[in-house]
């Protein structure tokens, strides 16, 4: 079973399994693919995490592809620049490219093919052209004033090309033939490595160095020369039957997990799926547990994150007295600092159009192995593309605050506190169901959602991934200009007026979306007799779910 935002890179993956190749050889090949046909939505200047059922090693284990913060990227370098927050665009924003490393270490550990098999079909889209999506249309159409300020970019993306038409990128198509042309020959893991090689310490990294020194950047060749993806053990929380396994506190992912601690002290079945109560419930939840994301979460390699205390029963039954009949106002963590920009901050605007968004793809194969992947940054809007290599730089440093001693504060070779967070649940110590969702710091609301709607209401995936959506937006974005909005509920217009008016009545500021317009949720599952499921989402007609 393959799951994924895009049909293309759902049918890249298929073609692999049924090709002999495994789940992670499809994972990899729907990945590359997704950065050809979602430019909008992550590129190779991108990041990665993954989280994995290994049936070889018998246990889940999170993949690390998040690229670090550069040398030269300080607090006090972007303060002399005039800087309050990192912008959200442009080179100096950017973090160390971390998605192609961590695609190609998972493939050498874990997968079967060479990095030719698995970027044909990237190649083959690159090269001969893919249909344009509306979202990749209306993007480059919403920031085209933006893109004609950056030479290269104009000349791949402008006019805006038509949803349904063809389009391609050769240069793009270039660098990947390159590098395969780089592996040379040999045995796969001997090919993996001069792949990585051709990419952080040779021509694309010489590319990107000369890129960014010409264009104020602070990313330099020797930053990427210095890194390199890892594997690690997940963060983990025993709920309903189930073990939800999520990434360490580098990423928002926890913050699921905290959900489902607070989550775990109240009746949902008899609240009922889709009250006002329920809602209530939930997204009250959230607020405390995103509270303690803004309080807490960083790289660990940094900063000591209390994730066995946030997550303990204890704990959480005294944060769980917090959630009262109305709607609270405040960001209330349970220790820790916030930072003092919130204040500043959390009527700032409403964002800026060259704001990026993820893809997702889930892969179960016939050997057991069990595959969640959120790819996301280097999207066409965030940074002028680079000539030579087709694809512009990501700018995660924007998720760092410019202000010292914070967990997320900015500090060389730091990871940015990332919104993507896969997801895998398993079930008696087996893996049952990897999912997850684009959406920034929606993803693990969405992506909570529909696992609630599986786990205690009996909906099958497609029914969960389907139900009418919410999410809060209720503390600082995670995205440049970091605004917030307090007491804030969006709403799909699928939910009775009832509800509705329910929730506006306990101090909810109620905002009612399109019916079908919150979650990009994908899953895949496996049953204990083997036989597997998947579904996608149906939002934007662009999610598709393929198995045989």
């Amino acid at each position: 079973m393959v799951a994924s935002t895009h049909w293309l890179a759902s049918a890249a993956g298929m073609a692999v399994l049924e090709r002999g190749g495994n789940a992670f050889d499809a994972a990899v090949a729907a990945g590359f693919t997704l950065q050809v046909v979602e430019p909008h939505l992550n590129g190779p200047g991108g990041d990665l995490p993954v989280v994995f059922w290994s049936a070889q090693r018998g246990e889940p284990l999170v993949l690390c592809a998040q690229g670090t913060a550069p040398a030269a990227a300080t607090i006090e370098r972007f303060q002399e620049l005039g800087h309050v927050l990192v912008p959200g665009v442009g080179p100096i924003a950017a973090s160390v490219p971390g998605a192609f490393d961590g695609w190609m270490l998972l493939l050498r550990d874990f997968g079967t093919l060479g990095p030719d098999e698995v970027l044909e079909y990237a190649i083959g889209y690159a090269e001969e052209g893919y249909p344009v999506v509306p979202g990749m249309a209306a993007t480059i159409e919403l920031t085209s004033e933006l893109l004609r300020g950056w030479p290269a970019t104009a000349d791949l993306y402008l006019p805006a090309p038509r949803p349904g038409t063809l389009f391609r990128n050769p240069a793009l198509a270039a660098t990947y033939r390159s590098i395969l042309a780089e592996s040379g020959s040999g045995d796969r893991e001997t090919r993996i490595e001069r792949a990585r090689a051709a990419f952080y310490r040779g021509f694309v990294a010489d590319e990107i160095d000369r890129f960014s020194a010409r264009e104020g950047g602070l990313l330099a060749g020797g930053d990427l020369a210095s890194w390199e993806a890892a594997f690690e053990p997940p963060a983990t929380f025993d709920y309903g039957g189930l073990t939800v396994c999520k990434t360490g506190a580098w990423g928002q992912g926890p913050v699921l997990l905290q959900q489902l601690a607070l989550l775990a002290g109240f009746d949902l079945e008899a609240i009922g799926l889709g009250s006002a109560d329920y809602l209530h419930t939930v997204i009250e939840c959230a607020k405390l547990a995103f509270a303690d994301r803004e309080a807490f979460y960083g790289d660990p390699d940094f900063v000591d994150v209390p994730l066995e205390r946030l997550l303990s029963a204890s704990y959480n039954a005294e944060r769980r007295l917090l959630v009262g009949a109305d709607a609270s106002a405040d960001l209330r963590p349970g220790g820790g600092r916030l930072p003092t920009l919130f204040e500043a901050v959390a009527t700032a605007g409403t964002g800026e159009p060259t704001r990026g968004d993820t893809v997702h793809l889930d892969v179960a194969d016939r050997f057991g192995n069990l595959v969640s992947a959120t790819p996301s940054g280097g999207w066409l809007q965030s940074s002028p593309v680079i000539p030579r290599l087709g694809w512009p730089l990501g700018t995660r440093a924007q998720m760092f605050w410019l202000e010292p001693s914070l967990p997320s504060s900015l500090a060389p070779g730091k990871r940015p506190r990332t919104t993507l967070s896969p997801s895998l649940a398993l079930r008696g110590g087996e893996p049952y169901l990897a999912f997850g969702t684009p959406g920034g710091d929606q993803q693990d609301q969405w992506s909570l959602h529909a696992f609630l709607a599986h786990v205690h209401f009996g909906l099958d995936l497609q029914a969960a991934i389907d139900a009418p959506g919410f999410h809060t937006d209720h503390f600082p974005s995670s995205f440049f200009p970091r605004r917030a909005a307090p007491r804030s509920l969006s709403l799909e217009a699928r939910f009775p007026e009832h509800v509705v008016e329910d929730l506006r009545e306990r101090g909810h500021d109620v905002q009612v979306t399109d019916a079908w317009s919150l979650g990009r949720v994908s899953a895949v599952g496996r049953e204990p007799d083997g036989s597997l499921k998947a579904a996608a989402n149906a939002r934007g007609m662009q999610g598709y779910a393929v198995g045989r």
